[in-house]
């Protein structure tokens, strides 16, 4: 049977730890970011996290019933962060852009822990509080249920695709990411335009491109996407209605 886990102003410690800390859920999460920033996925376990926290592990499963529950809580409180003080303007687009660079930004910000999280679902509020956001925007551009759910889908699975493969060139030691990004220039920019006509022609901006995250320009050509295809129906719809009459 699983463990039943109480509210958090239940299981509160009564006491500091040791190190004369309280637990609290989000304390909890703060170190587990911390772990992973300085030492990698592995670097976080109960173990790790009970010595960091100066309190015996099994405190920890009075917050969460293990290491996968905390692996959610941190994805949650990463989207947390990226919607804290965004609002709604009224302006569908723009208020979807914001929403996804605020979400990769917030991503890419702690690569390691956007590796273990980006491709789970975490069910938790903030998650909740995004999606509803999302779609309500969509829905208030006027978009129908159906084109709402499709373009919603591939708009959150680009972003968080896109946040973890930032994330995973971040995450290599400096010198492996820095001799990745010199092969545009010490490679492509010097293959023979005999054999590659069409990247020698493209080798510079390659170079200068490729070392960014292309992410602003593949959210923008979703978004262009689909409010210019809304915009066709629309118009359509207009011209099938003037016929009629």
């Amino acid at each position: 049977m699983a463990k039943t886990v109480v509210p958090e102003q239940r299981r509160r410690r009564r006491r500091p730890t040791r190190g004369g800390t309280v637990l609290s859920e989000q304390l909890i999460i703060d170190t587990a970011l911390r772990l992973l920033r300085e030492h990698g996925s592995t670097g976080l376990s109960a173990r790790r996290l009970g010595l960091a926290l100066d309190c015996d592990p099994s405190a920890l499963y009075r917050y969460f019933h293990g290491m996968d529950e905390l692996t959610l809580a941190i994805g949650d409180a990463l989207i947390g962060q990226a919607l804290d003080g965004w609002s709604a303007t009224g302006d569908g687009r723009a208020d979807l852009r914001a929403i996804g660079l605020r979400i990769h930004a917030a991503y890419v910000a702690h690569p390691q822990a956007a590796l273990l999280t980006a491709s789970r679902v975490t069910g938790r509020a903030h998650e909740l509080a995004a999606d509803e956001a999302i779609i309500g925007v969509l829905r208030a551009a006027g978009f129908p249920l159906t084109a709402t759910v499709r373009i919603y889908h591939a708009f959150i699975d680009q972003t968080l695709a896109f946040a973890a493969l930032d994330a995973g060139a971040l995450a290599l030691p400096r010198s492996a990411r820095r001799a990745d990004e010199d092969i545009w220039e010490s490679t492509y920019a010097r293959l023979p335009a005999g054999d590659y006509p069409r990247i020698a022609e493209a080798a510079p901006r390659l170079a200068h491109e490729m070392v960014r995250s292309a992410y602003p320009s593949a959210l923008d050509m979703l978004l262009d996407g689909a409010f210019l295809a809304a915009l066709g129906a629309t118009a359509s719809s207009a011209g099938a209605t003037g016929e009629r009459q």
